[in-house]
């Protein structure tokens, strides 16, 4: 197995750990939702998930160039999880 090729599956079972954490997050906000009858829009974290795993696959396609577009998944994706966990969390610390 060369360099490039570990590499490559590296970054591609690295997304497995991250979509498991942010289904468990997903998870957390779906529960209060449920028991607190607050929205919290748990749905809208599958959309990282998915970006991630878009841009992980594009990662380690060999034939792919880069692209300004696919540059611009992960840091979506990541300025969405960010907005939706701070949301989330002055929805759980103003419910107290």
């Amino acid at each position: 197995m060369s360099t490039e090729s570990f590499s490559q599956l590296l970054t591609l079972y690295s997304w497995f750990p991250l979509a498991a954490l942010l289904f468990f997050l997903l998870l957390i906000a779906r529960l209060y939702e449920r028991f607190s009858g607050e929205k919290t829009r748990y749905r809208l974290f599958v959309i990282p998930i998915v970006l991630f795993g878009i841009y992980t696959v594009y990662q380690t396609n060999q034939a792919s160039g880069d692209s300004f577009i696919m540059g611009l998944l992960p840091a979506v994706g990541g300025l969405l999880l960010i907005g939706l966990c701070v949301q989330l969390y002055r929805k759980m610390m103003d419910h107290t």
